[in-house]
């Protein structure tokens, strides 16, 4: 079984990368993700916060298929706060 290394935010090619032990490696295309869930600003800084900030639980979201309803459960006014 495959152990995840590291997992980072590559902002030279604006993908998040999960490197594992057997040398394999998954990038998410950041950019193409981000337009097709996001409607608004607001979810879209949602999405950049989770990107810089916490690139695993986005790429757990992305890869679990969550990311969707995490963005339509994003209150717009936690994000003014």
């Amino acid at each position: 079984m495959k152990k995840l290394i590291s997992c980072a935010f590559n902002m030279d090619n604006c993908s998040v990368e999960l490197k594992f032990s057997d040398s394999s490696m998954i990038a998410i295309d950041t950019i193409a993700v981000e337009n097709e869930v996001a409607d608004n600003m607001y979810q879209r800084s949602e999405l950049d916060w989770l990107i810089y900030n916490k690139p695993l639980e986005y790429a757990q979201l992305v890869l679990g298929g969550d990311l969707e309803q995490y963005v339509q459960e994003t209150p717009e006014h936690r994000l003014m706060d």
